[in-house]
Order: C-alpha cells, then sequence, then structure tokens
C-alpha cells in the first residue's frame, strides 16, 4: 500500500466487462512527507474518494478483494481517505 492524492477522473464508456460500474480516479503517489513523486495510476474507488484528498492506495490481489471484483483487471484500488498523517517524531502533516 502507498499513499497518494487524487487528481483526477477517468471516464471511458469502452472498457473491460469487469470494470462496469467502477469509479476510476487517477492517483499521484506521494512520499512519507506527503509530497508528489513519480508517476500518476488509475485506481478503483472503493471508498467514494474526491479529487485532491490523501488516499490510501492498495495494489494487486488486495486491490481486487477490496474492490470486490475478484476476477477482474483491477490492479490498484483506493481503499482509504486519510485525515492524518504522523511521522516518526511526532510532527503532524
Amino acid at each position: 500500500m502507498y499513499l497518494g492524492k487524487v487528481i483526477g477522473t477517468v471516464v471511458s464508456t469502452s472498457k473491460d466487462s469487469s470494470l462496469s460500474g467502477c469509479k476510476l480516479l487517477i492517483v499521484a503517489r506521494l512520499t512519507e512527507m506527503l509530497e508528489p513523486e513519480g508517476s500518476t495510476e488509475i485506481a478503483v474507488d472503493t471508498v467514494g474518494a474526491g479529487n485532491g484528498e490523501t488516499v490510501i492506495v492498495a495494489q494487486g490481489s488486495a486491490a481486487r478483494r477490496a474492490s470486490g471484483h475478484d476476477h477482474s483487471v483491477v490492479d490498484s484500488a483506493i481503499v482509504g481517505i486519510v485525515d492524518t498523517v504522523e511521522t516518526v517524531g511526532g510532527g503532524r502533516l
């Protein structure tokens, strides 16, 4: 799992049938200091996340289970919306 920030949505009328009814969001991976790093990813939203929110993203088989699509093409799923982050030493972000 990793922390990410929702930066957009994806609308796809033509897609694999296993993705029918799934809300797809664009997520930017974040560092431990909540700074964007690396590339973006498309994730299935399982918790009702919105644009600009910091989220927890699961990948692989955990993402498929969380999304309820065990036999689908899902590789990433948003499984939590972050309220606060505390780092070692008590720093709050």
